[in-house]
């Protein structure tokens, strides 16, 4: 009789984890630490669950990670590499990862950097560590440093062009 209370309980936290992931993405590591709670870590049952999300499409990694990337990039105004470690701190793979960063608007991006350390530069406009901050908050952003400082020399020089 365990047994089919067992698999009964499995069945309803299945389909509650199929109702959650149908309102929003989510990758194997959420599922597997809200699984972990539900389940009282028992490993087995939780893998069952994750493999039937998965096989039905509910979950996907490279999904979540595309749109994680997506959003980053162009909402929160996030670089390749900020975007990059937070998605390997969630455990998903380099290979989904890098297919994650390719599908990231390159000219949107760079726009939105422009913007972003223009509107930084303009708050430190009379600041003697001014470019120092900038650069310390372009790579806080996870945006490369050629990138970066191409950026500030731009605004630097245009500064000095009205002055």
């Amino acid at each position: 009789m365990p047994d089919i209370i067992s698999d009964f309980m499995l069945e309803k936290i299945t389909d509650k984890m199929r109702r959650m992931c149908s309102r929003r993405e989510y990758c194997t590591h959420d599922i597997r630490k809200k699984l972990n709670v539900q389940l009282e870590g028992k490993s087995e049952d939780v893998q069952k669950v994750i493999d039937i999300l998965v096989k039905e499409r509910y979950v996907d990694d490279l999904r979540y990670a595309s749109a994680y990337a997506r959003d980053k990039s162009s909402i929160s105004g996030w670089g390749p590499t900020k975007i990059r470690y937070m998605l390997s701190s969630k455990g998903i793979s380099k290979d989904i990862i890098a297919q994650a960063i390719e599908e990231i608007d390159s000219p949107k991006a760079q726009l939105r950097l422009d913007k972003l350390m223009e509107n930084k530069f303009r708050a430190l406009k009379d600041d003697p560590q001014c470019r120092l901050k900038m650069l310390r908050f372009g790579l806080g952003r996870g945006y490369d440093y050629e990138e970066v400082a191409c950026v500030i020399d731009k605004l630097i020089s245009k500064r000095n062009e009205e002055v």
